[in-house]
């Protein structure tokens, strides 16, 4: 393939499904080579069929396991020998999120996979990008993460809030290395994630919600500009705001 992004290696998490799938799919477009991270084998396997490119990789880990990130970014760069993109996609919720019906349990997995994935996830990139001089980090985090509500729940509205603020001091941090972090802030997309809903989400709303597709063109944007240029914040939501259930 050939593109924008020919010759540039590109991570992405969460790419069984939803977010992750569609970004995978809309870099490879593009010419990027694809380290495709994921928990679960089979939906990473239908992920890389779906590219049809015969360069693509795929790794089972989980991103809030320290020793399984270090060794995913091991295993990457032996493979690859360089790391340009990061694409943090990887996020879950739990079905009893409200503050007096969640658990300490489901609180502590969402943060595990939510913030600390993130941070640990940003962490392992760095001798890669600064050794090499440069690269881009991409975190989908949520439109939870600029004003809280009740329907996202405690456990993944505080994840959230805490990944706003990692891109926030990554870029403080970084930048002087040329590199750069990217903070995309979602509405509602329709993704496996609504299945979590305490209340099911109509088919009407669902297809008036965000498409995996439309945060994935904002993923190629970030990816895609030149050095010198960086999204610190993309805000994107449905159009048909109003016809978006917003309850859960």
């Amino acid at each position: 393939m050939s593109g924008g992004l020919g010759g540039r290696v590109a991570l992405v998490t969460g790419a069984g499904s939803g977010i992750g799938r569609a970004a995978a799919i809309r870099l490879a477009r593009e010419g990027a080579t694809l380290a495709l991270v994921g928990r679960t084998a089979a939906r990473l396997a239908e992920t890389r069929d779906s590219i049809a490119d015969a360069g693509v990789e795929t790794y089972s880990a989980d991103v809030g396991d320290p020793a399984a990130v270090e060794a995913l970014l091991s295993a990457v760069l032996a493979r690859f020998a360089r790391l340009d993109i990061v694409v943090n996609a990887a996020g879950i919720n739990v079905r009893k999120r409200s503050l007096a019906a969640g658990s300490v349990e489901d609180f502590e997995k969402v943060v595990e996979t939510n913030l600390r994935g993130a941070f640990l996830l940003s962490r392992a990139a760095l001798p890669a990008m600064r050794a090499q001089g440069g690269g881009t980090i991409i975190h989908v985090v949520s439109d939870s993460a600029l004003r809280g509500n009740d329907f996202a729940g405690i456990a993944y509205t505080a994840s959230k809030f805490g990944v706003r603020g990692l891109v926030e001091a990554m870029n403080a941090e970084e930048r002087r290395y040329g590199i750069r972090a990217t903070a995309i802030f979602p509405g509602e997309v329709n993704t496996p994630l609504l299945d979590k809903r305490p209340t099911p989400v109509p088919e009407e709303a669902r297809r008036r919600m965000l498409q995996p597709e439309d945060v994935a063109e904002c993923i190629a944007l970030a990816a895609m500009l030149p050095p010198r240029a960086i999204v610190e914040q993309l805000v994107v939501r449905p159009a048909a705001q109003e016809w978006v259930s917003r309850r859960s």
